[in-house]
């Protein structure tokens, strides 16, 4: 791959991330219009992408980008008031740039229909342009969201910056010298109607010699500019590369917010407060060097006070100027110090490199066998060694995996506000546990079952807010997304205070599909999981999101094949939950060893509570039923032997043994010397439900590396997976899930047939 493509990439994986941020910035301006900080956050994220494109000459991208640009400004500058109307509009502004660059990163051209939408949406964006400002000066009485009440909230926003100068930032696109525009000969232009009092040169976007194209503009300029021309005459200067730039004017004693405005927009690295003060002009160079003069004649044994309040105290900086600087100069920081931390790496090169440690695993494995095998002490010692080396990188490798499910839970609230807005309910998102972490591939697999179950939450769930309001409810339904980790697993849940699942409706249909039997007695746990049949479905009107009965099969079923489970806790009148539990990796497990007979089996290591020996008093006092009383409670459990049907075969060691010592020893003594068969429960935990395997042998702990089974084990029950053991077996990997249900369900069936010969 080349340079060029590489940088595409960079460029494509980039613009998706800043339209993440634009849509999380988008929605959450709805319930805070005048958050400029959210509204800076827009204009960004559009500004850096339509920059970006003109680099690499996607004029597409930049002439759409650009007109949607123009809209965020007069946001920015308080001539438009965000609505909910403007919001869906740029909603679908950035859905269009996501489709441009699935474009851009299939190398293809746009096809009509992309060219027919950004015309449609180019349409609409300059309706808006064309709109009366809405928050000029006003007459009195006119309409709300002018800058006067603007200002009235904030004092700070209200305030003279006290620079009697224009101030003129202006920077080029990177291709401006291309055709044929000069920015020198512009700003030599501005000198025949005024004069340039200073001007600052900014490099903070020049690249290393090497990047450098020759024919390229790289700097950017911020000039104190002394002029009896009106604002129109100064705005004409720039008319020519108005298409090209981006040139922000100020007027003498502009408000305290257009300097915080330009502020937020300075770039570079380590700037300092007093850089920053210059290149948003409201400090000359000349003053700052006074100013640090000033701080350095303090004597050493006094506290030297910040630059900030030294400026503060000569007058020459308004405070909320040097407020705005600060926050500019920490944000920069952070910024600097999370792109020193982070590097990008293409997700296959993740997993071909997970697969080698894979490889690594099982081979260490191998030597540790032939190690213990040799009984060498040197050779165990430098086995064990490598084993501990080996798990402290699979660790690391995993830990790469490891994403946050916060950016996944975000994506909902576009869902969420969307499908409110469809079926006509106030519905609100709440988010509990974003920090928690699993697995990149789950994460990617878990999107589309996740979605259907929010979306059936809003259609089904909540109800309308009159039946809310009749029921003591509050009008607006909430609905809430949490993950959180739990023995080894996560759990991802989403509830919502709704009408709860109908008990009694969810029967009836059941049993007039056939699905269950009249007679049958079933649990809530029971009848709630009948949903997850495919085709079921109660509801009485079909529409677009649901009523169809397909859906919730198709969730559980990608549920079990992340090897997770998924039930549900519903209250009629009060709400749903629905929980779904999920492995923490794919790939990489600890397990635990066991044998029945000649064959090996895995059980993940964090579902396993302890081992017991089974006894035959304790085989006795059960008296024919599969569980045994582990210290005053009642342990159901499970033979691997008899579910998997593996034979009785008698250990050759034991068996050469037993005919060397019967030789010669009467036929009603040699019992006595018959090989003693014990066996061991493994007590596994799975969703706070207990269950015991019975085994033969302990084998101890096993880093296990993942294999999905073929297409032709395709649900075969108990098996979630196999592994290679160094000695190059296969072991099986249990489902425990699947197992603790199988013992749960069957311990039921025993006891509603105990009630019923009772009866």
């Amino acid at each position: 791959m080349s340079t060029m493509d590489d940088a595409l990439n960079t460029f494509v994986a980039e613009g998706r991330e800043l339209l993440e941020q634009m849509e999380e910035s988008l929605l959450q301006i709805e319930q805070a219009p005048d958050d400029a900080g959210l509204i800076n956050a827009i204009f960004r994220a559009a500004h850096t992408i339509k920059g970006s494109a003109g680099i690499f000459g996607i004029d597409y991208v930049v002439a759409f980008t650009h007109v949607a640009e123009n809209v965020l400004d007069r946001v920015r500058a308080g001539n438009l008031t965000i609505n909910s109307d403007l919001v869906a509009l740029l909603l679908a502004v950035r859905d269009h740039l996501g489709r441009m660059l699935d474009h851009v990163a299939a190398r293809s051209e746009p096809d009509a229909e992309i060219h027919s939408v950004s015309e449609r949406l180019v349409e609409q964006l300059r309706n808006w342009l064309a709109a009366p400002p809405e928050s000029a000066p006003r007459h009195e009485g006119e309409a709300a969201g002018s800058e006067v009440e603007i200002e009235s909230r904030s004092d700070d926003y209200g305030q003279d910056a006290g620079t009697e100068l224009w101030h003129i930032s202006a920077r080029f696109n990177i291709g401006i010298l291309r055709i044929g525009l000069d920015p020198i000969a512009i700003i030599r232009y501005l000198g025949t109607f005024g004069k340039i009092e200073r001007i600052v040169t900014l490099t903070a976007s020049v690249p290393t010699l090497e990047a450098i194209d020759p024919e390229g503009c790289y700097l950017g300029f911020e000039f104190a500019y002394r002029s009896d021309a009106d604002k129109a005459t100064i705005e004409n200067a720039f008319e020519y590369v108005a298409e090209d730039a981006r040139i922000r004017i100020l007027p003498p004693h502009s408000k305290l917010s257009e300097y915080k405005s330009l502020i937020d927009e300075v770039s570079g690295d380590d700037l300092r407060l007093g850089d920053i003060l210059v290149h948003c002009g409201t400090l000359t160079q000349a003053e700052l060097e006074e100013a640090l003069v000033l701080q350095a004649t303090i004597p050493v044994e006094a506290t030297v006070p910040p630059l900030g309040e030294v400026l503060v105290q000569q007058k020459l900086v308004q405070p909320e100027v040097v407020d705005a600087a600060l926050d500019k100069q920490k944000q920069l920081r952070e910024k600097h110090s999370g792109e020193a931390a982070l590097i990008r790496v293409n997700a296959e090169k993740l997993d071909q490199h997970i697969n080698l440690i894979g490889e690594l695993i099982i081979a260490s494995a191998g030597i540790n066998l032939a190690a213990a095998r040799s009984g060498q002490p040197e050779l165990q010692e430098a086995a064990s060694l490598l084993n501990r080396l080996v798990e402290d990188i699979r660790d690391s490798a995993l830990q790469l995996r490891m994403v946050q499910i916060g950016a996944t839970f975000n994506k909902f609230q576009r869902v969420v506000r969307d499908v409110s807005k469809e079926i006509g309910k106030d519905i609100r998102l709440e988010i509990a546990g974003a920090e928690t972490e699993l697995d990149k591939t789950v994460v990617e697999r878990i999107g589309d079952p996740l979605t259907h179950l929010v979306r059936n939450s809003m259609d089904h769930g909540i109800e309308s807010a009159e039946l809310r309001r009749a029921r003591g409810k509050p009008g607006h339904g909430t609905l809430r997304l949490n993950a959180y980790h739990d023995s080894g697993s996560i759990v991802i849940e989403v509830a919502d205070d709704g009408g709860g699942l109908p008990r009694d409706k969810i029967l009836a249909k059941a049993i007039e599909r056939g699905l269950v039997k009249p007679e049958q007695v079933l649990s809530d746990s029971e009848i709630h999981a009948l949903i997850f049949e495919p085709g079921f479905s109660t509801a009485e009107q079909v529409n677009n999101l649901s009523g169809r009965g397909v859906g919730m099969d198709v969730v559980r079923r990608n549920i079990v094949a992340l090897r997770g489970s998924i039930e549900i806790d519903s209250s009629e009148g009060v709400g749903t939950t629905i929980r779904i539990r999920l492995p923490l990796t794919l790939a990489i497990i600890d397990g635990f060893l066991v044998g029945v007979g000649d064959s090996s089996f895995v059980v993940p290591l964090e579902m396993v509570v302890e081992c017991v020996e089974l006894s035959a008093a304790e085989i006795e006092a059960a008296q024919g039923r599969n569980q045994l009383d582990l210290r005053g409670e009642v342990l159901p459990f499970i033979r691997l032997r008899d579910l998997f049907e593996i034979p009785q075969a008698a250990a050759p060691e034991i068996g050469n043994a037993q005919e060397i010592l019967t030789q010669g020893v009467d036929d009603e003594l040699a019992f006595l010397l018959e090989p003693v068969r014990r066996e061991n429960v493994v007590v596994v935990d799975y969703a706070g439900r207990r269950a015991g395997l019975v085994v033969d042998m302990l084998q101890g702990e096993y880093q296990t590396v993942i294999r999905p089974l073929g297409a032709v084990f395709n649900g075969l029950q108990g098996i979630s997976g196999f592994t290679i053991l160094g000695s190059g077996q296969v072991a099986l990997i249990l489902d425990v899930p699947g197992l603790v249900r199988r013992v749960a369900a069957h311990e039921g069936l025993r006891k509603q047939l105990s009630l019923s010969e009772a009866c």
